[in-house]
């Protein structure tokens, strides 16, 4: 018997209750179906607002900053931001929606009538190939950058408080109207490199930065608006040459240069850390009416004779680096793969590729963000495929944070870039010249590679790691050829991942093919200068049966090709510049930072390659081509070649230079003072 106090519900009561639960299922339905946008990672990798700001696992500034959380990786295929949202996954295969609801029939419901099966209609095949969708990335981050521009004075400074954090330095006016005069493109991003190298020093002594300074042992001195130097090491001699073209605008300061090709600071990732927590604790706008403006002045040097010149500074207890993996990585974060993978012992054996390491950096196989490529702290396999980390030619290392100014480093080296001297210098064998190559449409062919088998010193038991040795070898047609044979093995490179989908590999044809486009090779083999008996005329008796040498070929020459790859040696390549004014497109491969890579776009400006080099294939098919497989892309090619030209003829002449180095020297000059915290330029605010 039902209680009185619970009447039977009349339909009206329950229609009360269904309407609004088929609200809220059509509701679910619409998100549920709604395709989802995601991003590739950026081409151009920009520190925000912020540039001392940076997750304790990137190296992009070579000092971490403990306020921030790890940025997680994207995944490697996933769709640029700026795309319409497709209804194809990215592998291209369709994506089914499933209905937010469970489409089973009751059991009491009468079977429906089942249609004759109709066969789906195929997905229309797409055409766009990862580097179209790279490019078309890099092309909004170009215009993105040049919608940040400063073109007044007050641009200028607006622009170097919000991404700093404090004011600019002292002198910020007289650089403003250097650059102008000088007709720059300002924009504020082109100096980020001079705050990843500067940052850690707000978190030393000003008094203790200028000791270690002045008794180095290689020093360029000012005072009074005169640059001057003791040592005549051509290195010094050539900076020495820049920094008077603007010794009349820099305050007192004291220089010390680095005299070897490879860098030679490694600080542990946690002294850093340490050092940008400081920085970090200094960076504030003080009031206008309390802003120091002039720099201080310095004592006059005093001369030193024989080695009493460093007898009173920090021991810096000098370290061999064979190898320098261990040395390297102790810049990485603690919780990195470089960090917490083994460290190899040997490099007798054929290397080991382990291409996963690569997707952070990666979109469907090509590069998609440079910078974070060039880190290797995420990359440990590269220890064993890189000349510098497995036996360095001349670097010596120490743990001590001091400054030292260089023309290159790796991500965890802590030097204070300058451009390199054979940028100012312009020497022909480096930039080939006043000429620059004829049109695109009268080069002679397609890629040329010339150089010296360096990138360390290669010996009988580690040479298959070096990364120019694999290079020449992955040029090869007959390698090639006996290794998809599987007649041969490879001794130092892999055949590409299926995932690139080649043509001329799912015909067995890779070596011909790279035959008709690859002119590469070796002029000397660079052979361990310990073998007996002494090599001559660039042979090698332990390299000499994988390769022939070839002659030489001037910048000029290599000018009238198509492609220039551009691969690292000791330490970073210096025909880099050269390659970029030229009508040549140029395909970059590096672990090396240089003071332009702020004003440079990935895939704008040139190509970049992974270390490794497996991407190397698929960015040549892309470009030229596989019979009637892949379609050529030649006049993208060329358009990439001339937009980098162009932009490296406004952005990386000599008047750039200038411009880089004073901005980066009236910062120096600010953190070596002791009154740092309250100086700044602030003309504007006051007025």
């Amino acid at each position: 018997m039902r209680s009185p106090a619970f009447p039977p519900r009349r339909p009206s009561h329950l229609l009360r209750y269904i309407f609004p639960a088929l609200l809220l299922l059509g509701f679910f339905y619409y998100l549920s179906s709604r395709p989802h946008e995601s991003q590739i990672p950026s081409t151009h990798l920009s520190t925000g607002h912020d540039s001392a700001s940076s997750s304790p696992n990137s190296n992009n500034q070579g000092a971490p900053n403990v306020a921030n959380q790890p940025v997680k990786n994207p995944s490697p295929d996933q769709k640029p931001v700026h795309e319409s949202p497709s209804d194809h996954g990215a592998d291209g295969k369709p994506v089914n929606a499933k209905p937010a609801h469970d489409t089973k029939p009751a059991q009491d419901a009468k079977p429906a009538k089942v249609p004759k099966p109709v066969p789906p209609t195929p997905p229309i095949p797409t055409t766009s190939h990862p580097i179209d969708d790279l490019i078309k990335l890099a092309n909004k981050d170009f215009e993105g950058l040049l919608g940040r521009q400063s073109n007044t004075l007050a641009e200028a400074a607006e622009a170097y408080r919000k991404r700093r954090g404090r004011h600019p330095p002292p002198g910020f006016d007289k650089w403003f109207e250097f650059a102008k005069e000088n007709k720059a493109v300002l924009v504020e991003d082109f100096f980020d490199q001079i705050y990843h190298d500067l940052n850690p020093f707000w978190g030393l002594d000003p008094a203790m930065i200028r000791h270690e300074a002045v008794n180095y042992e290689m020093v360029i001195n000012i005072r009074n608006g005169n640059a001057s130097a003791e040592s005549d090491w051509f290195w010094t001699q050539i900076w020495l040459d820049m920094i008077q073209t603007i010794e009349h605008l820099l305050p007192d300061m004291d220089i010390a240069l680095n005299a070897m090709d490879e860098p030679r600071l490694v600080v542990p990732w946690e002294d850093i850390n340490g050092y940008m927590k400081k920085e970090k604790k200094s960076r504030f706008l003080a009031p206008a009416r309390n802003v120091i403006s002039e720099y201080q002045k310095l004592p006059p040097v005093v001369k030193h004779e024989g080695d009493d010149k460093s007898a009173d500074t920090i021991d810096k207890d000098w370290e061999g680096t064979n190898p320098y993996w261990l040395v390297a990585r102790r810049g990485c974060p603690p919780d990195s793969p470089a960090r917490k993978q083994p460290a190899m012992t040997s490099f007798s054996d054929r290397p080991t590729f382990s291409p996963s390491w690569a997707n952070p950096h990666q979109y469907q196989g090509y590069v998609a963000n440079s910078s974070l490529s060039s880190e290797f702290c995420h990359q440990p396999d590269l220890q064993g495929l890189e000349g510098i980390f497995i036996n360095p030619l001349t670097t010596a290392a120490t743990k001590v944070l001091f400054p030292m100014f260089g023309g290159s480093k790796l991500a965890t080296n802590n030097e204070i870039l300058l451009p390199a001297p054979m940028y100012w210098n312009e020497e022909e064998r480096f930039t080939g010249g006043d000429d620059h190559g004829p049109p695109w449409v009268d080069k002679i062919g397609p890629l040329i590679w010339r150089g010296v088998a360096t990138g360390g010193r290669n010996n009988e038991s580690n040479w298959k790691g070096f990364q120019r040795h694999r290079f020449v070898a992955m040029n090869n047609a007959t390698k090639l050829t006996h290794a998809q044979q599987e007649a041969e093995q490879p001794i130092n490179f892999d055949l590409p991942s299926s995932s690139y989908n080649l043509g001329a590999q799912k015909d067995r044809r890779l070596g011909p093919w790279v035959s008709q486009w690859s002119d590469v090779g070796f002029t000397d083999l660079f052979c361990d200068p310990e073998v007996e008996p002494k090599q001559e005329d660039g042979l090698c008796v332990y390299t000499d049966e994988y390769y022939e040498t070839v002659p030489g070929q001037k910048l000029l020459v290599q000018f009238h090709y198509k492609y220039l790859p551009d691969i690292d040696g000791n330490s970073f390549s210096g025909r880099y510049l050269g390659f970029l004014r030229s009508t040549s497109l140029p395909i970059k491969s590096t672990l090396w930072r240089e003071w332009h890579d702020s004003r440079l776009i990935a895939w704008k400006h040139f190509v970049p390659m992974d270390n490794r080099f497996q991407d190397f294939y698929g960015i040549m098919e892309y470009f030229v081509g596989y019979e009637d497989m892949a379609p050529s892309h030649d006049d993208v090619a060329e358009k990439i070649a001339m937009d980098g030209k162009a932009w490296a003829e406004k952005v990386l002449r000599k008047e750039d230079m200038q411009i880089y180095v004073l901005r980066l020297l009236l910062e120096y000059a600010r953190i070596t003072d002791d009154r740092r915290e309250n100086m700044g330029w602030v003309d504007d605010l006051l007025s």
